[in-house]
């Protein structure tokens, strides 16, 4: 449902770096599922769905795409 690359729905922060991840091992969708039902805190948040499509709304303006 997101035009995005799944990496993308990854959360690089303080709490990725402190956990000494990499975020080029989190390239394909598999991965990154793996990775956020480990650590959901890394998970980039809100996500926006309407429809058949959705957004990770960072910054907010891009939910005005859905409506």
């Amino acid at each position: 449902m997101l035009p995005n690359e799944p990496a993308e729905l990854v959360r690089v922060d303080g709490h990725f770096k402190e956990l000494g991840l990499d975020i080029g091992d989190y390239q394909n969708a598999n991965a990154v599922a793996d990775l956020l039902m480990e650590h959901p805190k890394l998970m980039q948040r809100p996500v926006v769905v309407r429809g058949n499509r959705a957004v990770i709304a960072r910054p907010s303006e891009l939910v005005e795409e859905l409506l």
